[in-house]
């Protein structure tokens, strides 16, 4: 296996410009304080880019992974437990299909 130079050179640049999107967001809200409408949103922000990631596949999924989605979603509810609700929702699916 041999080292490519333009793919090592594309992971780098790639981890440069991440590196300078977090930091110059930082930067930005240390300098300026944004209206609370637009704080309230950053706090949201997270959770819905979550959701709109996996919601495609669990609804493509059938009946079993919107079961196993709604067993995590419970459990977030009533636990507040990331891990804990992730893994019922694996378990559950996991039980379905095995």
């Amino acid at each position: 296996m041999s080292l490519r130079w333009d793919v090592l050179l594309a992971i780098l640049a790639m981890a440069v410009a991440t590196y300078a999107a977090r930091a110059g967001g930082y930067a930005v809200l240390r300098a300026w304080r944004p209206p609370r409408f637009v704080e309230a949103m950053l706090v949201h922000l997270p959770g819905c880019i979550f959701v709109a990631f996996i919601l495609p596949s669990v609804a493509a999924g059938g009946p079993w992974h919107l079961l196993a989605a709604a067993v995590a979603v419970v459990m977030m509810v009533f636990t507040r437990m990331l891990t804990l609700s992730l893994l019922a929702g694996v378990a559950v699916l996991w039980v379905m299909l095995g």
